[in-house]
């Protein structure tokens, strides 16, 4: 029992680390550094962005993504300060789709 806590920390340790690489690389789900720096006001939990409109910059970003991978990183965006709710929103605010559901 004490290997798999030990084994479990290990691959949760190499998770976040993955995560980390990917988000802070070029691309990440199919979207670009300026991509997602474009969507950031929208999914960074203020309130003070009008998160229903994003900018066209930030939906062609979406538009582009590919969101069932966005998916699989949903536990792990609000260590990067975004909101994943939020992020799930951006196709159905940027008119792409009626709903999105992870």
């Amino acid at each position: 029992m004490e290997a798999y806590k030990k084994v479990m920390i290990v691959v949760m340790l190499l998770a976040i680390a993955n995560v980390t690489m990917l988000v802070n690389g070029q691309t990440f789900c199919r979207t670009t550094k300026a991509g997602r720096d474009a969507c950031k006001p929208y999914v960074n939990g203020d309130n003070s962005v009008d998160n229903q409109n994003p900018s066209s910059a930030c939906c062609s970003a979406i538009a582009k993504a590919d969101l069932p991978c966005l998916c699989q990183y949903k536990n792990y965006l609000p260590l990067y300060g975004i909101d994943p709710e939020q992020v799930m929103q951006l196709p159905v605010n940027c008119k792409l789709t009626n709903s999105f559901h992870c």
